[in-house]
């Protein structure tokens, strides 16, 4: 990427242009949530991570001299058949001899960071790591299903330290609680702003003023919109209050539908206030359900960095397409409001990020630029609906959040908890 110019933001590109994609690969047949080697590092501005391939059985173990290292794994023998060797690239052919799955882990001794890592290693089976080290000492750590970690012993690579591959220190369960206990706390207040603007909506349908009805539907949905990183945690309230509901074409005959969406497409398609008084109450129901029952929920905390990441991906999938729009045509508002929901919880996230993330100031420059582009979609309390969009808009708002959402995804990986006992 070339230097920024004048005024412009570190690691954002000029407007026009389009930042390279991340390339962010699954190790060893893992997703993206819960592979730490996917962990990416910045080189000139762009992101990468190493990749393993899997192969089952012993036809793995034998390979000819020159071809992947032999590394047992088992809790008597953890990392036996590795003796070093010269910084660089290491292919290792993991192969469990133990009577039960586990996880490896190749660690930097001096630092904890993980270099690399599977897991769900099965009994009898070899899979293969790829990673590229710098001079060091490290071992591999195997933490067998069900059983204390077991870590082998320290071998030393020569060369220099600089010049490794992907690595982070591990995030644990014990690292996230705070942050969802936290998280927790905003969500609760969040609640009881969600069930005084749900109210105002209500009396609105309830006196029959549809004028304002529609006033006060959008901040009460925007409301919602920003507990975004809590949704799972939300249960049958949640699907009341803003569940999947049909396409926009199919709603007039749609059963069951119901939440903020029937509520939009009732006051922006001509139905009385008669006819709105049933879904309006069933959403103040259900919102006074969610407050009332909010105390005694708990977070996931290991959900969390994941939930960071797919409130924009979402988002993208959702609301930049009008898959949403029963109506209003406020899916940019929305898109506005899923942003702030990825800042709080981001926000929260910030000090285990800190120390593991090098290219967290720049996801933070996307984030300023995606919300810069959003309000302007909004001046005046007037937004646009995403069917309105110019051609060069969309292609703005599409590259911004497409970005923002490619560089929150190591977000997800580092904080996916892991064990380390």
């Amino acid at each position: 990427m070339s230097d920024p110019g004048p005024g412009s933001e570190p690691g954002v590109p000029e407007e026009g242009s389009r930042a390279r994609a991340p390339r962010v690969w699954p190790i060893g047949g893992r997703r993206l949530g819960a592979a730490l080697a996917v962990v990416a590092v910045a080189t000139g501005g762009t992101w990468w991570a190493l990749s393993s391939s899997g192969s089952s059985g012993d036809g793995a173990k034998g390979r000819s001299a020159g071809g992947p290292t032999v590394v047992e794994v088992s809790p008597g023998a953890c990392g036996k058949g590795w003796s070093g060797g010269g910084a660089g690239l290491q292919v290792f052919a993991l192969h469990n001899t133990s009577s039960a799955p586990a996880e490896v882990d190749l660690t930097d001794r001096a630092t904890g960071a993980v270099h690399g890592e599977i897991e769900g290693l099965a009994p009898g089976t070899t899979r293969e790591l790829r990673v590229v080290l710098g001079g060091g000492s490290y071992a591999f750590t195997c933490l067998p299903d069900d059983a204390a970690a077991v870590t082998g012993p320290t071998v030393r690579v020569e060369g220099p330290a600089t010049g490794g591959g992907p690595a982070a220190v591990p995030v644990t369960q014990h690292d996230l609680i705070p942050v969802a206990l936290a998280h927790q706390r905003w969500v609760a207040d969040r609640t009881v702003e969600l069930a005084e603007r749900t109210d105002e909506l209500k009396r609105a349908v309830d006196d029959g003023d549809l004028d304002a009805a529609r006033a006060a539907w959008l901040p009460a949905h925007l409301v919602y919109e920003r507990m975004g990183g809590a949704y799972d945690a939300f249960g049958a309230a949640g699907q009341a209050i803003d569940g999947s509901g049909p396409a926009p074409s199919d709603a007039r005959s749609a059963k069951d539908f119901e939440g903020f969406h029937r509520v939009e497409y009732g006051l922006w398609h001509g139905e009385s206030a008669a006819s709105l008084r049933g879904p309006a109450d069933r959403l103040a129901q259900a919102v006074h359900a969610l407050r009332e029952s909010w105390p005694q929920q708990r977070l996931d905390p290991a959900q969390l960095g994941l939930r960071a990441h797919e409130i924009l991906e979402d988002t993208a999938r959702a609301e930049l397409t009008g898959r949403t729009d029963y109506g209003s045509g406020t899916n940019l508002a929305t898109a506005r409001a899923n942003l702030d929901g990825t800042r709080q919880l981001l926000g929260l996230l910030r000090p285990l990020l800190a120390g593991r993330y090098p290219d967290l100031p720049r996801l933070d420059a996307w984030l300023d630029r995606t919300q810069r582009t959003l309000d302007r979609f909004g001046e005046g309390g007037r937004w646009t609906p995403p069917a309105q969009l110019g051609h060069q808009d969309r292609q703005r708002l599409n590259s911004d959040i497409g970005q923002a959402v490619e560089l929150l995804a190591p977000v997800a990986t580092i904080c996916d908890a892991r064990r380390t006992a």
